[in-house]
């Protein structure tokens, strides 16, 4: 049996992160509407847990009850109500937090208002708004033996009633329609709005006339997302797969309810009439007061003056054009020279995609081969791929259309690309494709010539700009071979591909990783490993773990969310120490590091450390050869390890606490902001430029 001592729920795990992301909002070196940003992004995380991992709690539960959790020895049925009474208390926090942060808003002129608090001008605004432009698209419906109770989209804000019509009582209820903005702006100079559902519940009288409103709320129901499509057996061709999943994007909308946000209590009549009907326990109902949908903060900056947005946002970032580019002369060129490294969002993506435009239209060119699996609603890079297709060259695209949540866009941009004669792949039936890897290969004077693109984030142009991610732009023809390998094998439904130096899960990565923490176990207490990922779940890696602590391995490791493996615990992990860092940017990349010196093995990889990942995922982790790119690296780890603004410890008890110091707080992310802005190429000569100029301006910094 695992011994679980060191180890901790991963379900419990994500709840202590995501209150991390809610305790930004009570920083108060944060500005102010930044936090109210957080508490949004709590929440949308809060909406996708529940769909996603209570979800699928909830089957295992009807599928096999008394299976238990590795980590923690709990059935399913003991985890839901470990959920449940964790998350209870965090609905308290937002509420507190929404409450304060609203009330400072308000004095810089930022007001959400209720209707009653509105002025009479304002009020007959909104009545006339609520007349020419809501009512005529609502769909409202009584409940009675004439009509039946209806089916209660997903995330889909309703206002719910118990109306008295005659002797009966009935269930009435409204959807706010997709149509609608999620708030009204009023008239006037000072932000003043309201938001949708607020002003339909105002109106619910207006919306059933002729029935007694005796009870009114918000809610809004969750439901299980968790379809998987991996685990079905797919035996159909490309266009059948496509319609496969349009299918079960249709199916997630109606899945079992799992969660009820209501806006206030409600009587035992009314809540009793919704858990039969749904049906709920009362396990899963919430009430709170803070809004179930906070999306619209982030459209609130564009309404305000300059001078406010200086007062309330982040100081405006634009990543930089990365050091030791020549920003005039050809990408290709400059990465067949040498090895580069981009540092996202510090560093722009720009030129990784002026990389792609290049190779579409070099006569070199003859192929570039990429793997996709989230693009953003707007990519470049699908216009470029597209335009190397339409150039003549040979380009394949493995799309991965199964990436929860963006299923429909990944559809639509694999429709477009195979329109341009792009080759589209798939992937597999058991694995989803989530390396990052892309391939361009050259024919000059008769020889073949790779330059290879590793990620450890998506080609999200949109997210390049807000998650930390690096991207290895290398012209090492070892690596390009092995990418030459993998894109053959990947195309021929090959998963058991063997590579010489990259790391490919699902065969090689995890054993690959093993084999290095059993060679830092032989050195003992001489042994180093340094890992930064995103989270950490596999038993096998963990129990690894445990053994090189135990052997007095100095292990270090940067875990941004999940993290089931406890530092600390006496005999088993006390030389692990495990820190968070939740801040301005989603910390995203993946770097793992064995050893000390010229003999450390270094990659960088699309994986974490999750059963998923390891074992039923396709993934890729690249070494790093070049001493350059390994120096920048290590900057980068050296500033997390030393961050003592953002960064949060991981203790025995599983609980995080903020680094204590007598010295001045220091924040990793706003370092390699400052330095990155300080290595932008303005006017200096190539041979002033000729030393990393990224990581002399980091190190110049952080001796400040």
């Amino acid at each position: 049996m695992t011994d679980q001592r060191f180890m901790q729920n991963r379900e419990l795990s994500w709840l202590a992160f995501n209150d991390r992301v809610l305790s930004e909002a009570v920083d108060e070196t944060v500005p102010l509407l930044e936090r109210l940003k957080f508490v949004s992004i709590f929440s949308s995380n809060l909406d996708e847990f529940f769909m996603i991992r209570v979800g699928s709690l909830f089957d295992l539960m009807h599928v096999k009850g008394d299976s238990q959790d590795k980590r923690s020895g709990w059935s399913p049925k003991e985890q839901l109500s470990a959920i449940y009474s964790t998350v209870r208390p965090l609905y308290h926090k937002k509420e507190q937090i929404c409450a304060v942060l609203e009330k400072r808003l308000r004095v810089h002129g930022i007001c959400c208002l209720s209707f009653s608090e509105l002025e009479n001008s304002e009020k007959k605004f909104c009545t006339q708004y609520f007349k020419n432009a809501v009512a005529p698209i609502l769909s409202p419906q009584i409940v009675d033996t004439h009509h039946p109770f209806p089916h209660l989209k997903n995330k889909v804000l309703h206002v719910g009633a118990w109306v008295k019509y005659k002797s009966r009582e009935v269930f009435a209820v409204v959807p706010l329609p997709d149509a609608l903005p999620p708030i009204l702006f009023l008239p006037g100079n000072d932000l003043r709005y309201i938001r949708m559902e607020e002003l339909l519940l105002a109106f619910t009288e207006t919306i059933f006339p002729g029935y007694t409103i005796q009870e009114k709320a918000i809610f809004c129901v969750t439901r299980n997302a968790d379809i998987n499509p991996d685990d079905e057996a797919f035996d159909f061709d490309n266009d059948d797969f496509r319609k496969k999943m349009k299918k079960v994007l249709k199916q997630r909308m109606r899945l079992a309810p799992v969660r009820l946000e209501l806006s206030a209590p409600i009587g035992p009549a009314f809540l009793d009439y919704l858990k039969e009907r749904l049906p709920v326990t009362n396990q899963q109902i919430f009430i709170t007061s803070a809004p179930m949908n906070l999306a619209y903060v982030f459209s609130l900056a564009d309404k305000l003056s300059e001078n406010k947005q200086r007062a309330l946002l982040y100081p405006p970032f634009t990543p930089c054009f990365p050091a030791g580019l020549q920003p005039n002369e050809p990408i290709l060129q400059q990465v067949l020279q040498k090895d580069r490294l981009f540092s996202y969002p510090f560093e722009s993506m720009a030129p990784f995609l002026q990389m792609i435009r290049e190779a579409s239209e070099d006569p070199a060119v003859i192929s570039i081969k990429i793997t996709i699996y989230r693009l953003a609603r707007k990519a470049k890079l699908v216009d470029y791929l597209c335009a190397a297709a339409e150039h003549g060259k040979d380009v394949t695209v493995l799309i991965e259309l199964r990436a929860r949540f963006d299923e429909q866009n990944n559809i639509d941009w694999s429709e477009r690309l195979e329109d341009a004669g792009c080759t589209i792949l798939y992937g597999f039936e058991e694995y989803k494709v989530h390396s990052k890897i892309c391939l361009i290969t050259r024919q000059e004077h008769g020889e073949i010539r790779y330059i290879t693109q590793v990620g450890t984030g998506n080609y999200n142009e949109k997210t390049a700009t807000q998650y930390t991610d690096l991207s290895l732009l290398t012209a090492d023809q070892r690596i390009g071979a092995d990418a030459a390998e993998f894109f053959k094998n990947m195309s021929i439904g090959n998963l058991e591909g063997s590579y010489r130096h990259l790391l490919v899960a699902p065969v090689s990565l995890k054993s690959t990783i093993l084999q290095h923490m059993d060679e830092e176990i032989a050195k003992r207490d001489q042994g180093r490993i340094l890992i930064k990922i995103n989270s950490i779940t596999d038993v096998d890696i963990i129990e690894k773990l445990k053994q090189a602590s135990c052997a007095g391995v100095k292990i270090d490791m940067i875990v941004r969310g999940i993290c089931c493996i406890l530092p600390g615990v006496s005999g088993k992990t006390e030389n692990l120490h495990i820190i968070s860092i939740v801040g301005r940017y989603l910390e995203h990349s993946r770097i793992y590091c064995f050893g000390t010196g010229d003999k450390e093995v270094m990659y960088i990889s699309s994986a974490d450390f999750m059963t998923r990942n390891t074992q039923r995922r396709v993934e890729i982790a690249c070494p790093i050869y070049d001493t350059e790119v390994r120096a920048k690296l290590h900057a980068i780890l050296d500033a997390c390890l030393s961050d003592t603004a953002k960064a949060r410890v991981l203790q025995s008890d599983g609980t995080y606490c903020p680094c204590s110091t007598d010295q001045p707080p220091f924040d990793s992310q706003q370092a390699m902001m400052d330095a990155a802005i300080r290595q932008e190429p303005q006017t200096e000569s190539p041979a002033q430029k000729k030393k990393s100029g990224w990581l002399q301006s980091f190190k110049h910094f952080w001796k400040k």
